[in-house]
């Protein structure tokens, strides 16, 4: 079927006028759209207009439109009493309650008043769409449209196909979101569609780490913000976003799936949804706030002082070793250039997947004087180190002194498979790869779509091709060995492109 995306006299009607709703009125109107908005509590749609006005308002105060495009903008904005106004509609967006049954009804009933080449989109973020148009008269007309809160700043559009959606109806859609100034991505239904299954590798994998004891939430979110590089950490994006989004989609996410391991919730994020303990909007979630809403974050223990009386570095990571290396010689280690360590030498490994108890009881060194650091990322900010379980305190604080003594800060965590952000990161690759695998999405939409949808510095794709898809294979095959859990076993798409020596990005005819 023909449909112009591009027509000027375009109409786009939205039922719900909260952050989504109101967010997605704004840009259509600013994309030069006629739009019809509507709410079932009275007086909701007036205030949400009103409220659209405002910001476009501030817009064009700002100068990133002129006054009269925006009072064009504003102009181009209708409030209807009832959806029984939506004759005259191209297009009607849907962004009401989460709920299967109240947007299958909706639906149902618009179904009786637009005209049959009508699309019909659904903002959902958690429920599949496929099934919400499993229904319809008319399901080939019905797609996925799903925009980040908040819309107007948040410049990724999901586009998803649902089974029955016909493709003129997606290539409208995408169409649309330029309009709208969006940077739209299409791919097909899945649950948590793309965005949402990446991200669940950031947030779920922190709170296995700190399930664990490996570490607390403030270190997990240090190392995430200085070795890997991300604007924030998994628990404070928990924080803002709140558990009572986050575990309950976390939840749908993994019961969807069939329970598969990679989308495993945690216990230490239930708990706290279940005892009210959401984050910011609670005044309390994984930290502490203040009375001006500051987190509570304990500072930084200063590091010890003791020195080590010589340094011994494995060879058995060619890579590692040489990174590790050049550091050391820069900071004028006592290094021993010997084939084995001397009897009261610091023993430094530098694993990728795997713990410092594995390194030590391979490599035939004594664990009470190992330490490991992790050398897969930049040292410069930040620097990861983790003891044996046996570790003797004497040389797990040299350790902590050595690399230190250049003024960057160390955080030392427990003895885990991957430290901390080879295991974080990891995740967020395999699930990336999976996501590629099952053909939910192109490989250069998934990092467009996690770069702009969740504000990574990388998308998963990019992530592996820096620190080299053999590298990650092997941290995940080592957590995969060690823990035997299969929530750590490498995707296929990742493990070809490993053995293959090719970029993640590589796609398959």
């Amino acid at each position: 079927m023909a449909f112009d995306a591009n027509r000027p006299d375009l109409t786009i009607g939205v039922i719900g006028t909260g952050a989504m709703g109101r967010g997605i009125v704004q840009v259509a109107a600013q994309g030069g759209m006629n739009v019809m908005m509507t709410d079932a509590r009275p007086g909701a749609a007036q205030e949400a207009r009103d409220f659209v006005a405002k910001m476009i308002g501030r817009a064009a105060e700002k100068g990133s439109m002129t006054a009269h495009d925006a009072a064009a903008a504003v102009g181009r904005i209708k409030v209807v009493e009832s959806i029984s106004e939506f004759k005259q509609c191209h297009v009607v967006i849907e962004a009401i309650v989460e709920n299967l049954d109240a947007k299958r009804q909706l639906f149902a009933e618009l179904e009786t008043i637009v005209s049959p080449d009508c699309i019909l989109a659904t903002n959902t973020s958690s429920l599949s769409v496929t099934t919400i148009a499993a229904k319809l008269k008319s399901p080939q007309r019905f797609g996925g449209f799903h925009f980040f809160n908040p819309v107007p700043l948040m410049r990724l559009v999901e586009v998803i196909d649902g089974l029955q959606t016909e493709d003129w109806v997606s290539q409208a859609l995408m169409a649309i979101g330029k309009r709208m100034t969006r940077e739209p991505v299409r791919l097909t239904d899945a649950p948590g569609f793309l965005v949402n299954q990446v991200g669940r590798g950031f947030t779920l994998e922190a709170a296995h780490l700190v399930h664990e004891g490996i570490a607390s939430f403030v270190d997990v979110d240090r190392v995430m913000r200085d070795v890997g590089g991300f604007r924030m950490g998994p628990f404070e994006l928990m924080e803002l976003t709140g558990l009572d989004v986050t575990q309950p989609a976390s939840e749908l996410i993994y019961n969807q799936f069939f329970q598969e391991p990679r989308y495993r919730p945690n216990l230490i994020m239930r708990a706290r949804y279940e005892a009210g303990v959401l984050g910011r909007k609670t005044k309390k979630g994984f930290y502490d706030y203040d009375a001006e809403m500051k987190p509570v974050i304990p500072p930084e223990p200063p590091a010890p002082k003791a020195m080590p009386a010589s340094v011994w570095v494995s060879p058995a990571d060619e890579r590692g070793h040489g990174v590790l290396i050049e550091l050391l010689r820069k900071m004028g280690a006592p290094l021993e250039n010997v084939e084995s360590p001397s009897a009261k030498a610091l023993i430094l490994v530098t694993p990728v997947g795997d713990d410092a108890t594995t390194c030590a009881t391979e490599q035939g060194l004594d664990a009470r004087r190992t330490m490991a650091v992790d050398t897969l990322f930049p040292m410069v900010k930040r620097r990861t180190i983790m003891p044996t379980p046996i570790t003797e305190r004497t040389f797990r604080d040299a350790a902590h002194a050595l690399l230190a003594s250049d003024g960057v800060p160390v955080t030392v965590c427990r003895d885990s498979p991957g430290f901390i952000a080879q295991r974080i990161v990891s995740m967020i690759v395999n699930i990336g790869c999976s996501v590629a695998q099952s053909r939910t999405a192109d490989p250069s939409d998934i990092d467009k779509a996690v770069t702009l949808g969740l504000n990574y510095p990388n998308g998963p794709f990019k992530f592996g091709d820096v620190l080299g898809p053999p590298l990650v294979h092997k941290v995940l095959s080592s957590m995969y060995r060690i823990y035997g859990d299969p929530r750590y076993r490498p995707n296929i798409w990742l493990t070809r492109r490993a053995k293959l020596g090719v970029s993640l990005l590589t796609p398959e005819p």
